[in-house]
């Protein structure tokens, strides 16, 4: 693969932290960073890869801001390189540091994505557990799944990039208003609500035995992936399940997954085959081909705040501030 093709497959799409004790009990926020405003500051950082110095993606996303009353800051980091990232470990850390520690500062996006965050998160300063909002995807989950494990709400699994209606759901979202449910196919039925968790597969189960994957008990998980054959995706599915990370899971989505064919053989199994069987058993709601993840769309949706996922409408709404938060009954067998 030529390098523009893996920029273009991996692109966009800090820390040890304490395990989240709320999460793990099922519990929502109760705070949440202050709605974006006209006037807000948005640094731009790049914790894996780099980017051109007139990349249009940067461009597009400068006017949308703008189309809000929204400041985007491109600090000199971003446009720098070292090797295949924007800067070294060090100075990349150091960048998410002061980024989240300025209070100037109302909102993170992270542009890069590529590979090299948990290399950040191997630096060792903690995240903070206050309100912050930071959006991004990818292999930008590690930083979201960190934030969640710090104790810290407004992580937001999302992208900056594709049409408006999907830049108007993260919009709506950094401004503290409500959001359309999303639709996908049913699995498995029964209806479910908890703490919503969504992430990169791949990067997820990176991050297994290390202190920045939230306890997920109690939570609805939210998976997607791009460029790993269905073989692939079976062997980490069966690390989750024989390592218990999937105990006490409420219900899971399954956002797009996508690989080459030529990854596929005569004989292998379907990445649906895949994606029914491992998870399938484990008796709880299962949701597949939600609009989450590489691909377009790729909806917008936030960490941590309670969700509803019906497995048999195949429906994932989040559940508005003013609606009682309960556990619904499994409908089914």
């Amino acid at each position: 693969m030529t390098l523009w093709g893996r920029r273009e497959l991996l692109l966009g799409a800090v820390t040890a932290a304490a395990p989240l004790a709320a999460l793990a009990a099922g519990a929502t926020f109760q705070t949440s960073p202050a709605p974006l405003k006209q006037g807000a500051r948005i640094a731009a950082l790049a914790p894996g890869t780099w980017l051109e110095r007139t990349d249009p993606m940067l461009e597009g996303l400068r006017r949308r801001c703008q189309q809000e009353g929204w400041v985007l800051l491109t600090p000199p980091e971003l446009g720098g390189q070292w090797r295949w990232f924007s800067a070294t470990d060090q100075q990349r850390a150091s960048a998410l540091r002061q980024a989240w520690l300025d209070p100037s500062i109302d909102a993170l996006f992270l542009v890069g994505a590529g590979w090299g965050s948990a290399r950040v998160l191997e630096q060792g300063w903690s995240i903070p557990p206050g309100p912050r909002w930071c959006v991004g995807f990818s292999d930008c989950s590690a930083l979201l799944l960190a934030q969640l494990a710090a104790g810290s709400s407004g992580a937001i699994h999302g992208w900056f990039g594709g049409s408006d209606q999907q830049w108007r759901r993260l919009a709506a979202l950094l401004k503290g208003m409500n959001v359309p449910a999303l639709h996908g196919q049913g699995l498995r039925p029964g209806l479910v609500q908890g703490p919503l968790v969504v992430s990169n597969l791949t990067i997820a189960t990176s991050l297994i035995g290390t202190p920045w994957l939230p306890s997920l008990r109690g939570t609805i998980l939210v998976f997607e992936d791009t460029g790993e054959a269905p073989y692939r995706i079976d062997r980490q599915l069966t690390q989750w399940r024989t390592s218990g990370q999937l105990a006490g899971v409420r219900g899971i989505g399954l956002g797009r997954f996508s690989w080459a064919e030529d990854d596929v053989l005569p004989g292998d199994f379907s990445m649906d085959e895949i994606l029914e069987e491992r998870l399938g058993s484990l008796g709880i709601p299962l949701v597949k081909d939600l609009p989450v993840g590489h691909g377009r769309p790729n909806m917008a949706l936030p960490l941590g705040v309670q969700a509803r996922l019906d497995g048999g409408s195949g429906q994932l709404s989040l559940v508005s501030a003013h609606e009682p938060v309960h556990q619904h009954k499994k409908r089914g067998r």
